[in-house]
């Protein structure tokens, strides 16, 4: 009896480790550096995910990598498909130039979620799974907004960066503000960056003595818009409307200041989102494949309360 006792523990024992060993996947998360605000919520809400994949599945090994540019996000793909990756979650820095390194570890059976700013080529050849704010409901919600509440404004925008996402905010604000009067004096990059946009601002100011509305794509970029529009000590400019949802933002918003009366949500914990969805993938075989887009929704002094998280660090 006691032979067959300790045998039977054997088999349990061993069939028990290997379905661990089967258990064991690898996720690869590649992600912008923390340049700005919005990435730094990105930087952020993936370690959380990461740390908390790991308590939910004890063998998932989850290897979060940043890279500034995507040359060096390329050769962080190399350094990750080495690893035997079972999933790769990417948010690309610049979608189009990654499409070849990103079909290549896609090639190789690994599942691949793109997350925000999707390559001109986005389909089955590309990714299992996108992930996405509307990029067309940020621009279109800010134009109709000003369309509403200022029909007739002179308005600056400022854009993100020349890439597709970019074009589709651009879009849909050219749609939100269709049969206004509202008149665009002009529109330049300010790269996500609060430095660039301030710059940008200022040029804005010199080249226009009267503008009405500000359109900015990023919270971040709202930063330095509003620092050249004080120093300038310019009173014409009635409001500037912005996306993301970042807490300095919606703390505005919720303060009733006059300068940021909305803000439109675009949050950077999209790639949790598409981690999290990845993980059921890979460890519960979860049909998740597919697109999924998260709501524009415009954050107004009335629900401000609900997008407020004072711990984040954007």
């Amino acid at each position: 009896m006691l032979k067959k006792l300790i045998g039977a523990a054997f088999i349990a024992a061993a069939m028990a480790s290997t379905a661990m060993a089967q258990d064991a996947k690898t996720i690869g998360v590649s992600i912008p550096a923390a340049d700005h605000g919005w990435t730094a919520g990105v930087v952020y809400h993936a370690e959380r995910v990461a740390e908390q994949i790991r308590k939910e599945h004890p063998n998932a090994t989850v290897i979060v990598k940043t890279s500034p540019d995507p040359a060096s996000q390329a050769n962080a793909l190399q350094d990750l498909a080495i690893q035997g990756l079972d999933a790769l979650v990417i948010l690309p820095t610049d979608p189009d130039p990654l499409v070849n390194a990103i079909k290549e570890v896609k090639a190789k059976g690994t599942f691949v979620a793109i997350v925000d700013r999707a390559p001109s080529v986005n389909d089955s050849s590309v990714r299992d799974l996108y992930v996405a704010g509307n990029n067309p409901a940020l621009g279109e919600v800010a134009g109709e907004y000003i369309k509403k509440t200022t029909p007739d404004a002179q308005v600056v925008v400022i854009r993100g960066m020349p890439i597709p996402i970019d074009q589709q905010r651009q879009d849909g604000f050219d749609k939100g503000i269709a049969g206004s009067n509202v008149k665009i004096l002009d529109r330049q990059f300010g790269n996500w960056n609060r430095d660039d946009a301030f710059k940008v601002m200022q040029d804005y100011l010199t080249k226009y003595p009267k503008i009405d509305v500000v359109w900015c794509q990023d919270d971040d970029m709202a930063v330095g818009v509003l620092q050249a529009i004080e120093q300038a000590k310019r009173t014409d400019i009635q409001y500037i409307v912005a996306g993301a949802g970042s807490k300095d933002m919606i703390k505005k918003v919720m303060d009733g200041d006059k300068m940021v009366p909305v803000d439109v949500l675009y949050p950077p914990a999209m790639v949790g989102t598409a981690m999290e969805l990845t993980a059921a993938a890979v460890f519960n075989q979860v049909p998740v494949h597919g697109t999924y887009t998260l709501d524009a929704t415009l954050i107004t002094k009335e629900n401000a309360a609900n997008y407020y998280f004072p711990d984040s660090p954007f």
